[in-house]
């Protein structure tokens, strides 16, 4: 697999990514991303689709995910990411709970019962208990509650792609 070491300060210079980010428009936990002065290697082959119903949580969740180097799709909702080309060619997914038409539990459930075995990471404004303790049950690799530190979500997001690299997304 050809890897590619990508710098933060690096991908500022090229991108300006932290100097256009607005806190008006962005969450709060997209401030917080982490600056690492050390070089990072990541996949280039790594592909992240970010599926939720807020624009600006899919605009900060996909900088965030870009910034580390993954390729990353974003869909309005579970319906669009079930009809695009990238389904197949998914690493990972991070899926908002609540969004209009089918919920990330229900997307869950059917990429399962399609047999495609994709990590999915939860996040949600609402945290319900239940509703965790069954996405979990059912093999989500975590469940994030809004707001929440990017540290955290790198952690889960890079173990995914780790656990899921070698394997396809069926």
């Amino acid at each position: 697999m050809e890897s590619v070491a990508r710098s933060r300060s690096a991908y500022k210079r090229k991108y300006d990514f932290f100097d256009t980010a607005s806190t008006t428009t962005l969450p709060k936990w997209a401030a917080l991303l982490p600056v690492h002065s050390a070089v990072q290697t990541v996949l280039v082959e790594a592909m992240i689709s970010i599926i939720d119903d807020d624009a600006s949580v899919r605009a900060a969740t996909y900088r965030l995910v870009r910034s580390l180097g993954y390729v990353a799709h974003t869909f309005a909702s579970a319906d669009a990411f079930l009809r695009s080309s990238q389904l197949n060619d998914t690493c990972c997914v991070i899926a908002d709970v609540h969004m209009p038409g089918m919920s990330g539990i229900e997307l869950q459930n059917l990429l399962q019962t399609q047999g495609h075995r994709l990590p999915i990471i939860f996040i949600t404004a609402f945290p319900e208990e239940s509703v965790r303790a069954k996405a979990l049950e059912a093999g989500a690799a975590c469940f994030l509650s809004k707001p929440f530190d990017a540290r955290t979500l790198i952690k889960y997001l890079d173990a995914a792609v780790n656990s899921h690299s070698g394997r396809s997304g069926k």
